[in-house]
């Protein structure tokens, strides 16, 4: 018989105004004891109407709690969220993700069977336009992101999953979400679980859908963000690093020091020739395949999908390295 715990749904939210009703709505249509449910939205201080889409919920439904987050940070809010909360399971759900209506017991339920310390599913892109469908489908290639989260479809340990629902005890020993970071806090605290011997589950039973980037622009200014930010927590925990995480910054060292290495060298010319080419190679094969499962509508703009999720991220980490290698000169020469 499955444990009934006592679940607060913290989610996390700034200007959501196009889709808070639908995911607030999803978390309150849950299949789970309506009882044994606490949903706390927690804003930071949103100009759009998110706010009075929750204040209306709340005096139609007592589960559901406002809560202001001046720091704005996520993971300012999943902390403001696990203080005010009175569950023994926490639950994260973003403002722009639908949920399941099993997604609550099927997160309880992982969480008793595996005594995992964070359980939670594969990350499911929604496109909503030609672009979007696009990224949609790259999400769903290893080729882009290569996450067990956004491409496996097995139940099975990782170092990561979407969103998350923890036991409250877990957060607490652990500290909560670090607050000197605005991207990648999930993945830095799952880091820290992993580190004080805990276990990370993920499970295809887990759904939601992911209502993401629709534009190429949009999606370069994410990814640069990632980018930068998993070299911040890379840098507070080095052996967390993985070789997916490296190669978006690895290609386009070699791209950029290829191209300047060209002009004086005819054979670092022709070694950065046959990298552009070798990328070029992989890069229609992907697409193509992709597109094969996909739908072959987005052939034409899968390539530019891929480059702009590697060159992006590639890019933010470097551009970030930089600005902590200049800092620490500018310290030194001041010292």
């Amino acid at each position: 018989m499955q444990t009934i715990s006592f679940v607060s749904v913290v989610m996390p939210v700034y200007n959501e105004a196009a889709y808070i009703s639908r995911s607030l709505g999803a978390v309150l249509a849950q299949d789970y004891p309506g009882d044994c449910l606490e949903v706390l939205v927690v804003d930071g201080g949103s100009t759009d109407g998110t706010q009075a889409v929750v204040e209306a919920a709340t005096r139609t439904d007592a589960r559901v709690r406002l809560l202001d987050n001046p720091r704005r940070l996520q993971a300012s809010a999943m902390n403001v969220g696990l203080r005010a909360a009175h569950g023994d399971v926490i639950a994260r759900v973003d403002g722009h993700t639908l949920i399941e209506p099993d997604y609550i017991r099927r997160c309880v339920k992982a969480l008793n069977a595996t005594g995992a310390h964070n359980a939670g599913g594969p990350q499911r892109f929604v496109g909503l336009t030609p672009w979007g469908r696009a990224v949609a489908a790259a999400y769903r290639s290893p080729f882009s992101v290569p996450s067990r989260f956004t491409v496996s479809e097995r139940a099975e340990f990782v170092d990561t999953v979407y969103m998350g629902a923890w036991p409250r005890a877990v957060l607490e020993q652990i500290g909560g979400f670090d607050e000197s970071l605005a991207v990648n806090e999930d993945y830095e605290l799952n880091v820290r679980i992993r580190q004080a011997g805990g276990r990370i589950y993920l499970s295809p039973d887990i759904r939601s859908a992911y209502y993401g980037r629709q534009t190429p622009g949009a999606l370069w200014r994410q990814f640069f963000r990632y980018g930068g930010w998993k070299f911040k927590v890379l840098r507070k925990h080095p052996a967390s690093a993985r070789p997916r995480h490296l190669v978006a910054p690895v290609f386009v060292a070699a791209i950029a020091g290829g191209a300047v290495l060209g002009l004086f060298s005819k054979r670092a010319a022709r070694l950065w020739q046959i990298a552009l080419g070798s990328y070029a190679v992989a890069l229609t094969a992907a697409s193509a395949r992709q597109a094969a499962r996909e739908g072959w509508q987005h052939l034409l703009r899968l390539p530019l999908v891929f480059a702009c999720m590697h060159v992006a991220w590639g890019s933010g980490f470097w551009a970030e390295a930089l600005r902590a290698v200049s800092g620490v000169a500018v310290r030194r020469v001041r010292a």
